[in-house]
């Protein structure tokens, strides 16, 4: 009964349109996924009504038919199917059936979107800014100075990328200590941490890590990738410990540090040894970017499949067109298992090494979601090459994962099961 009637209302929030367009997210029709994204913001900007159809030809969009809606799929080159009141209805009592792994979601609003990046970062340094502007996704960037001052209260989310929040400048120092670039961002960052009243780079930092851990807790949601998801959680349970060596900080650390370490104050991860040696390219025992072993061609991960009637939040973070996603390495690549907290839920691996590419976590009243790698289509990305261009792989199913984390804020929220 209780079905029933949550099906009657479903289909009356949409009584009094004759059409509706649906964006279809399938890989035989859909020529445009990512920009297929940015139509639907453009929705919500507009305080349009959308639904998301959770397993619906692979994530698809509905929205009653307007002419503006028509023109702006036919500019962008995203596809779409006009369908009539009689087409939609069958569509959402199919989606509604008990007997089918589908849910339809509204999507309420657009969410505000922050990027954490220092001044002169080019959008191609990050996936993220790179398909915000492919898709035309509008985003602020915010940096220390922003965070601190508690600027992130004025956004629904934010993204890290390959940030250094320990104060070890990204552990280059074995490869890239006397590069001009290596040494400028050292001084740059130095004067900075200066003039925010703090004499080392590593206070600075998890002054900044703390901030935007309470931002979650508050109710943020948060995506970090590369090197901002492991070092993240290894600053904040450093907090009191001094883990930087003289190259990086000015003095020694400090005498067993190890030991001192707070897994409680982390947000993904519990267990994980760090990384001593400033001369190797690693943080902790986290990343399996140098143990991992698999081959380029062997290199996709799986994702998982949850019931989107009763999950529907992993459902919507998983979205895609395909299962199967092909990997890609980056600073931090994938996350090894052990070191991850139960309560955190793992939705995609590699089946070949049981490696987690893609997770996602609840603190206190936000969410987050850590998504190994730096390029999902630049497979060993390096500094100093060139940038992606995004209009050679607008299907790309790794950037459609970080695409489903910018709408998931949008989302009329349900309580997970699972």
């Amino acid at each position: 009964m209780k079905s029933l009637l949550f099906s009657l209302v479903f289909l009356m929030s949409f009584t009094g349109y004759s059409k509706f367009i649906l964006i279809p997210m399938d890989f035989e029709t859909q020529d445009n996924h990512l920009k297929a994204y940015g139509i639907s913001y453009w929705l919500l900007e507009k305080e349009q009504k959308i639904q998301w159809l959770l397993n619906y030809r692979g994530g698809s969009f509905l929205s009653p038919y307007s002419e503006d809606l028509e023109r702006e799929c036919t500019i962008r080159g995203v596809s779409f199917e006009i369908k009539s009141d009689a087409e939609t209805k069958q569509i959402l009592e199919t989606i509604n059936s008990p007997s089918q792994n589908m849910e339809a979601v509204l999507l309420e609003k657009a969410p505000k979107i922050a990027v954490y990046s220092p001044q002169g970062n080019v959008p191609w340094d990050d996936a993220v800014t790179m398909v915000l502007e492919f898709a035309e996704i509008p985003y602020e960037t915010i940096y220390d100075e922003g965070v601190l001052k508690d600027e992130l209260l004025l956004y629904d989310w934010l993204h890290l990328h390959h940030e250094d929040f320990t104060g070890q400048y990204g552990k280059f120092y074995r490869a890239y200590r006397s590069a001009p670039w290596y040494i400028q961002e050292k001084k740059d960052a130095e004067a900075l941490a200066e003039s925010l009243g703090y004499a080392k780079v590593s206070e600075a930092k998890l002054a900044v890590a703390k901030k935007i851990n309470a931002y979650v807790i508050g109710g943020g949601f948060m995506f970090a990738m590369c090197s901002a998801t492991d070092s993240f959680d290894i600053a904040l349970s450093a907090e009191g410990t001094d883990i930087c060596e003289p190259m990086f900080d000015g003095d020694p650390s400090d005498s067993g540090y190890q030991n001192k370490i707070d897994y409680s104050k982390t947000m993904a991860f519990t267990d994980y040894i760090l990384e001593k040696d400033p001369m190797v390219y690693e943080y902790s025992s986290i990343d399996m970017t140098s143990t991992r072993n698999i081959p380029k061609a062997k290199d996709y991960f799986t994702l998982m499949d949850y019931s989107a009637k009763w999950d529907p939040i992993p459902t919507m973070l998983c979205q895609n067109h395909t299962a199967v996603v092909k990997g890609f390495m980056g600073q931090t690549t994938a996350f090894k298992p052990n070191h991850i907290k139960s309560n955190v839920l793992v939705m995609g691996k590699n089946k070949l090494n049981d490696e987690a590419r893609y997770i996602h976590g609840i603190k206190g009243k936000g969410f987050f979601t850590f998504y190994g790698g730096h390029d999902p289509e630049d497979y060993q990305h390096r500094v100093g090459d060139p940038r992606t261009e995004l209009e050679l792989h607008p299907k790309s199913p790794g950037y459609r994962l970080i695409l489903n984390n910018i709408l998931f804020p949008a989302a009329e929220k349900k309580k997970q099961k699972t």
